[in-house]
């Protein structure tokens, strides 16, 4: 049977191509032709829209489609108290293409702030999903972003001599953010996260150790802080997350299943649901599921591709959610596209079209499947 609470039997993870009004209208505020004021109503209009396109094609959520960011993480991870928006000698590498040179330090004590702006970002999402009948979505980065991307080198040492201060503070300032975010009415929170994927990756691993960190006890360590973060959370608030190997332009940054995480992170963190790519070879085998709880918990499986155009086939996606379902209950099993459209404001490599036949094509699937 379909789902009445998140996350839904159609789901989607957040971000959604940009529409070109903002585009042209970042493009003329960067050239001073604009105010920030007129980009915020603009953005307003367009967010609007988006959410009852959403209700529209038959989605029980919305989100903002992530229309008044550039990153999927800096512009969260940035604002902050204790962090800062610098620009290292490069970008972050993916296959074949760099991304623009932005990242995240820490220079002070971490804390989340009472007037973070995407407390009011939510706040206008919430007001439009609830005119459109749907349950607002919120995406914020998860806290192990904040340690893996750059490390111990873009931790002040001055600040935090000892990381397992940092660590315990990170975990209060994201246990700080989820009450703000539920006083602010969101009731469905979610931490998107690279970082398990990663750990999934030898590549990665190897890059990690090379920078001189250490990979084991990472995935403990990021589980004390996730379950200290959300563990005050009200019965009424879902908490998912979102496992991704890299979205930027269609391109990815790594591969590997996930066995080497999967215990601890389907079984190790009290999330209420998971969503887990796996619309492509790198993604691994559907295994690792047998990690999942009985119970609430719910695997919202990626088989639909955001990076390319081409629609799957619907008896295949079918097909896919049954090979899943040999490892976890279908009753615990959802649908989504395997991560957002435009995780950047660049945007992935297909039409805004082909991106609604896409959740679309989501939406029909979960009625086939479970029953409208």
């Amino acid at each position: 049977m379909l789902r009445t609470t998140a996350p839904f039997r159609a789901d989607e993870v957040g971000s959604l191509l940009r529409p070109q009004k903002i585009k042209d209208a970042r493009a003329k505020l960067e050239k001073g032709e604009i105010t920030a004021d007129d980009l915020r109503k603009i953005e307003d209009s367009e967010i609007e829209k988006v959410v009852h396109k959403q209700a529209a094609i038959g989605l029980k959520l919305a989100t903002d489609g992530e229309f008044r960011r550039s990153w999927w993480h800096f512009d969260f991870l940035s604002l902050l108290t204790g962090c800062e928006l610098y620009h290292p000698d490069h970008g972050i590498q993916f296959a074949g293409v760099q991304t623009r040179q932005d990242s995240v330090r820490v220079i002070g004590k971490l804390d989340f702030p009472d007037d973070h702006p995407m407390l009011a970002h939510f706040k206008f999402l919430k007001r439009h999903a609830d005119i459109a009948g749907v349950t607002a979505k919120m995406t914020i980065p998860s806290p192990a972003v904040l340690h893996f991307r750059g490390g111990r080198k873009a931790i002040s040492p001055n600040v935090y001599p000892d990381l397992d201060v940092f660590f315990e503070d990170l975990a209060k300032t994201y246990r700080k953010a989820v009450k703000a975010f539920y006083d602010a009415g969101c009731r469905y929170l979610q931490f998107d996260d690279t970082v398990w994927a990663y750990l999934c990756s030898e590549d990665e691993l190897a890059k990690l150790r090379a920078r001189g960190e250490e990979a084991d006890g990472l995935q403990q360590i990021y589980a004390r802080i996730i379950n200290y973060a959300i563990a005050e959370r009200p019965a009424d608030m879902v908490i998912t997350t979102h496992v991704c190997r890299g979205n930027f332009r269609s391109t990815w940054i790594s591969s590997g299943g996930y066995e080497p995480v999967a215990e601890t992170l389907l079984a190790g963190t009290n999330y209420d649901g998971y969503f887990l790519e796996y619309d492509s070879e790198r993604a691994g085998g559907f295994e690792p599921l047998r990690f999942l709880p009985k119970g609430k918990k719910v695997v919202v499986v990626g088989v639909i591709t955001s990076k390319f155009g081409e629609i799957e086939k619907k008896e295949a996606v079918k097909a896919r959610l049954m090979e899943a379902a040999k490892f976890a209950p279908l009753e615990q099993l959802a649908v989504s596209p395997q991560c957002g459209f435009a995780s950047t404001e660049e945007g992935n490599l297909l039409s805004e079209e082909e991106q609604w036949a896409k959740l679309t094509l989501a939406v029909d699937v979960a009625n086939e499947v479970w029953g409208k």
